[in-house]
C-alpha cells in the first residue's frame, strides 16, 4: 500500500504562487502515472494535472500555462507549481498515483487546502 502525503497548501492572494508537494511512502519510480486532482465545495473532483512514469505532463485547460507538474524519482516526490492563482483555483488538492500497469488512480493522499483570495 502506497501512502501519499501532501503539503504546501495555504492562503494566497490572487496572482500569487504556491508549490504543492506529494511525498510517497515507497519509490515512485515503479508507479505509473501520478496526478493532482482538486475538489471545490459543491463540485466534482477534477483532474488538474498528471505526469507519466516517463515524465510527460498533461494539464486541464483551466490551468495550462499557469501550473507545472513534475516528479523527482530520487526523492519519491511529485510537485505542483501553481502560478498566477485565481479565486476559482480554491479547492482541496489531492495527490494520486496509479499502481504499476494500472490505468486508474489506486492511491490517494488526504488532501491539502488551497484558498485564493480576490
Amino acid at each position: 500500500q502506497v501512502q501519499l502525503v501532501e503539503s504546501g497548501g495555504g492562503l494566497v492572494q490572487a496572482g500569487g504562487s504556491l508549490r504543492l508537494s506529494c511525498a510517497a511512502s515507497q519509490i515512485i519510480f515503479s508507479l505509473n502515472a501520478m496526478a493532482w486532482h482538486r475538489q471545490a465545495p459543491g463540485k466534482q473532483r477534477e483532474l488538474v494535472a498528471s505526469i507519466t512514469s516517463g515524465g510527460s505532463p498533461s494539464y486541464a485547460d483551466s490551468v495550462k500555462g499557469r501550473f507545472t507538474i513534475s516528479r523527482d524519482n530520487a526523492k519519491d516526490t511529485v510537485y505542483l507549481q501553481m502560478n498566477s492563482l485565481k479565486p476559482e483555483d480554491s479547492a482541496v488538492y489531492y495527490c494520486a498515483a496509479q499502481a504499476p500497469f494500472s490505468v486508474v488512480y489506486n492511491y490517494w493522499g488526504q488532501g491539502t487546502q488551497v484558498t485564493v483570495s480576490s
